[in-house]
């Protein structure tokens, strides 16, 4: 029977092992000067060369020929049993998954006294997936390891080094630690066409590439994943039908249709997309992941690079459509991605998990991008940038250009009544007429009835064509307006806010209320949650809002301030225990904020909540 391909093409020298050159060369620098350390610690992903470069490292320190220069002569009977794996006397490999315990540790502190079988020779333990030794075990050899025995090697390697810190961090103090890297597609690559023209096995270059891709930077997992696909066919050869019959990679068509329904703004033809993957028997945790790197691709090419690990079709298709996707789209894509993955590998429900994630990357352009809020809170430097979304269908830079913003024919149309806003806050202008915020899939909408630019047009409107009119003065002449009044009209004031772009205000004052004035005219309004970005709002619309409050309430409003009520300050205070007076209080002070009349009858006669 023949060997498998990972085992057969195991490096025999250090200059074989792929990659890894950095410990390579140290580990073979230190043998040819006679410096070789007691203790080693290899780190990394799996199939990257740990094991193999344990068993170099071992093969050199006993090689019958010495090792001229470092390098074990790989052919030698010492050298051979080493390599394959075999019996010997001074090489002792062991498997910390099934030896963990304090006494398989106390076990090879015991053996490791034994001097090895001859002067010229080392004893080297091997103690693979060293992560799952016990914090016990790792005491016990904490004192070989520090004073060991002469001629003694001790070659650790684990896939998770962190948890070795964590369990036994004296131990990293008494070893030499190497990071092995990961193995780059490319390189994979190369060393599966040596392989394949070894064997005298055809292939096709693009379907090595699929196996470099699925092997995920382990060497030994793509040369597994070659012997499955050889023994997949009647006929001995690598091609792409039969990598993805083998593998079941999803194929790159399924991706760009993905793609394609996304920029298309298609969100009803997810789910018969989804139903199709799933009737061919799909692997939807595969889909993601090939979905991840589509998206990381287009990324790459729509901000002017190219497409990373990907066929010379994929990419030409990608470049193809660089225009279709905005980068902001595509970057909040990966994160979506990213974020889903964990629990998708968990979830029983991991088609519903597609469907939606996909539906929410069709309905993208109803969401507000997070620029343009911090933008109308900060009261904006007007024109254009970055964020808004754009009109369904429209090309990414429309979809990337500046919020949408009233025309120079809307605002023609626009009544004369329409709320003044500030020439300090040109911003004020360009906010969307139309405020959607999407947080994990969640949509919430706050409309009011405006003129929105044509569905066709794709930049913003120069700020001056929008710019609000100056601040009029108040009139001293015009008595301040009263509180009953202004409760009586504060949905219009909320309305006119976000008919001037001003929409997070506006959902603010929903929460609050006028509760005084002023013989000068200043309105004062409470809030009853506590909110940083509220009162943040409140700062940098406060002249759109006294505009407003003149047009509505006549020009004896002369200033607008802000409070905190009871409520929202007990929120910001510690916690205190809940007592029945302290119910009782908030019931009262609730009252009193729904009721004026109420509040100023239990104000002037000193009333009490009885019940």
């Amino acid at each position: 029977m023949s060997l498998a391909l990972a085992r057969k093409y195991r490096p025999r020298t250090f200059a074989d092992v792929a990659v890894q050159g950095h410990v390579a060369a140290t580990l073979q620098g230190a043998i040819a000067r006679g410096r070789v350390a007691h203790g080693y610690l290899l780190c990394g992903p799996r199939g990257v060369g740990k094991t193999t470069l344990a068993r170099v490292l071992a093969m050199a320190l006993n090689c019958e020929k010495g090792a001229p220069g470092g390098e074990p002569c790989g052919e030698c009977p010492s050298c051979t049993r080493i390599w394959g794996g075999s019996a010997s006397l001074d090489v002792v490999e062991i498997d910390a998954a099934s030896n963990r315990g304090v006494d398989d540790a106390r076990e090879l502190r015991e053996r490791a006294m034994y001097a090895p079988s001859g002067d010229d020779r080392y004893k080297v333990y091997i103690v693979d997936e060293a992560h799952m030794l016990t914090r016990e075990a790792w005491n016990a050899l904490l004192k070989v390891l520090e004073e060991p025995p002469p001629r003694v090697v001790f070659v650790f390697a684990t896939t998770e080094p962190q948890k070795i810190a964590q369990s036994a961090a004296p131990v990293l103090s008494r070893v030499q630690r190497f990071d092995l890297k990961r193995i780059g597609p490319g390189e994979i690559r190369e060393r599966l066409a040596a392989v394949l023209d070894a064997e005298g096995v055809a292939y096709e270059p693009e379907g090595l590439a699929m196996i470099a891709r699925a092997a995920d930077g382990g060497l030994r997992d793509a040369l597994s994943l070659t012997d499955q696909v050889l023994s997949s066919g009647s006929d001995s050869r690598v091609t792409v039908d039969r990598v993805r019959e083998a593998l079941g990679v999803v194929p790159e068509d399924e991706y760009l249709t993905a793609l394609d329904i996304i920029a298309g703004r298609r969100a009803a033809d997810v789910f018969p997309f989804v139903a199709r993957l799933a009737d061919s028997g799909t692997d939807f945790a595969i889909f993601l992941t090939g979905l991840a790197d589509a998206v990381r691709a287009q990324l790459a090419v729509t901000l002017g690079g190219h497409a990373p690990d990907v066929s010379e079709r994929m990419a030409a298709e990608l470049q193809r459509r660089r225009d279709a996707l905005a980068s902001g789209d595509l970057l909040r894509m990966l994160h979506a991605l990213a974020d889903l993955e964990i629990r998708f590998r968990k979830s029983g429900q991991q088609q519903i998990l597609i469907e939606t994630l996909l539906v929410r990357f069709a309905l993208s352009d109803r969401a507000v991008q997070l620029e343009e809020l911090i933008r109308s809170l900060d009261g904006g430097s007007g024109g254009g940038g970055g964020g808004g979304a754009s009109p369904a269908g429209g090309g990414a830079r429309g979809r990337s250009a500046a919020v949408e913003s009233r025309g120079p024919a809307a605002m023609a149309q626009a009544p004369t009544s329409a709320p003044v806003a500030s020439a300090a806050h040109p911003a004020s202008a360009t906010s969307p007429s139309r405020v959607t915020s999407s947080v994990h899939g969640a949509t919430a909408s706050a409309a009011a009835p405006a003129v929105a630019r044509p569905a066709s047009s794709t930049s913003a409107v120069p700020v001056s064509a929008a710019m609000p009119a100056p601040l009029p003065p108040p009139d001293p002449s015009a008595p301040p307006p009263d509180v009953h009044r202004l409760l009586e009209g504060w949905d219009d004031v909320v309305a006119a806010l976000r008919e001037a772009g001003k929409g997070v205000l506006g959902t603010a004052l929903e929460a609050a209320s006028p509760v005084a004035v002023s013989g000068q005219g200043a309105v004062l309004i409470e809030f009853d949650e506590p909110n940083d970005i509220y009162e943040r709002a409140f700062e940098t619309a406060r002249d759109t809002l006294l505009a407003i409050l003149r047009r509505l309430f006549g020009g004896g409003v002369t200033r607008v301030a802000l409070r905190k009520s009871d409520r929202a300050q007990a929120a910001s205070a510690p916690k205190e225990r809940l007592t029945s007076e302290s119910v009782k209080a908030e019931r009262l002070a609730l009252l009193r904020r729904r009721d004026p009349v109420l509040d100023a009858a239990i104000e002037a006669l000193d009333l009490e909540l009885l019940d």
